[in-house]
């Protein structure tokens, strides 16, 4: 691939999306940048030669080969997609409805499904592209009031981590973020759904832990301007790391995931490994 990539991203109306896109446009690249609303897209980064704004909604199949199609019909063919749209039910397991819970899935899971879906047969026909998927700690670290959120994020990690070598033989890279807390829109109400607080036993829990984030929105250590820049260096190198944990606070606790994993691994070594068959 040349320098300069086509880049196709998803939920670039607002938030991490519009941080994406600005620092691929800034380094020379062109970008298709997507969105339920396309106006979202170009009074938030503006018109420039190298941008094309699409309507998007990861959900909708039809509406994701659509937006594929006006990206190569714009640019001859796509070097990178990152499947970045996404969103947050909270609450507890008990709490949150299995229609939410679904919807969950549906984006953050179906979503990017659909985009690699329409995007793959474009990079098998050039042999050569990335799939940049955004996860989260929450994909690798489960955690009180993210059932939702983390059964989504575990299930596109063991997708991408599949996929990998499903396409490595034409020429197509992928690459999985896995961001601690950045300063992006996840908290807020554009984003954040919680559950409605309806067992007692949770009450207390629910009203803390949602006071905690609600303060915690804004005030996030990340910069979210630095991880876009380095993710589009990273995706756009001539070897994207298969998986690459942002954030200094994302890198302390996926350290401290592996060694609780070696840790339970050598706890019951013995047993686990006398459970051979008798004739084998």
């Amino acid at each position: 691939m040349s320098d300069n990539k086509v880049i196709l991203v998803t939920g670039a109306g607002r938030g991490m999306g519009v941080d994406i896109a600005r620092a691929a446009l800034d380094a020379g690249h062109r970008v298709v940048a997507t969105a339920r609303n396309a106006g979202k897209v170009t009074s938030t980064l503006g018109e420039h030669e190298n941008l094309l704004a699409v309507a998007l909604d990861v959900t909708d199949p039809a509406s994701v080969q659509t937006a594929v199609d006006a990206a190569v019909a714009r640019f001859g063919r796509i070097d990178v997609l990152i499947n970045n749209a996404g969103n947050f039910y909270a609450g507890f397991f008990e709490e949150i409805t299995p229609e939410d819970f679904r919807a969950q899935i549906e984006t953050n899971l179906f979503g990017p499904l659909h985009v690699t879906r329409a995007v793959l047969p474009v990079l098998r026909a050039q042999r050569s592209g990335v799939v940049v998927t955004i996860s989260s700690t929450g994909g690798l670290i489960g955690q009180e009031f993210c059932t939702a959120y983390s059964a989504s994020k575990f299930a596109l990690e063991g997708f991408m981590e599949s996929l990998t070598p499903e396409v490595a033989p034409f020429g197509i890279s992928t690459m999985v973020v896995e961001p601690g807390f950045f300063r992006t829109d996840l908290l807020t109400p554009e984003s954040t759904n919680y559950a409605a607080s309806s067992i007692p036993d949770y009450a207390e829990r629910t009203e803390q832990t949602v006071a905690a984030w609600k303060g915690m929105n804004g005030q996030q250590g990340g910069d979210p301007a630095k991880l876009a820049a380095a993710l589009i260096g990273l995706a756009t190198s001539a070897q994207p790391p298969v998986r690459w944990v942002a954030g200094a606070d994302a890198v302390a606790a996926v350290e401290q995931k592996a060694r609780d994993l070696l840790a339970q691994v050598d706890a019951h070594r013995d047993l686990s490994s006398s459970l051979a068959h008798a004739n084998a």
